[in-house]
């Protein structure tokens, strides 16, 4: 078993930064893959972006743009910067980790989620 903690969401404004933390424990030799999705309140869950323990990364469509998904292997950590956030980009923000490869993302285990709220 897995366990992630996040942190690092908040309120920011339109046009702020944030960056989001995960880290793992327990099992973490079974994790090749950690990376975010994203929620709002009645809508599925989202992909955001991930990255293999390789450092390979992929993002969902023009995300890349404005995020930036990135690993600490040693401290077994993923992070999330987020700049030139927009209100639309609120919501609740879910570490993921699992198995994969730079094409696909196995997600087998979930952080708590992290609150992020822009305003306009």
């Amino acid at each position: 078993q897995v366990q992630l903690v996040e942190s690092g969401g908040g309120l920011v404004q339109a046009g702020g930064s944030l960056r989001l933390s995960c880290a793992a424990s327990g099992s973490i030799f079974s994790i090749n893959v950690m990376g975010w999705y994203r929620q709002v309140p009645g809508e599925q869950r989202d992909l955001v972006a991930y990255i293999t323990s390789g450092g390979d990364t992929n993002y969902v469509g023009s995300l890349k743009d404005r995020f930036t998904v990135s690993r600490d292997n040693a401290k077994n950590t993923v992070y999330l910067q987020m700049n030139s956030l927009k209100p639309e980009d609120t919501a609740v923000y879910y570490c993921a980790a699992g198995g994969g490869s730079r094409w696909y993302f196995e997600v087998r285990d979930w952080g708590q989620g992290t609150q992020v709220t822009v305003s306009s």
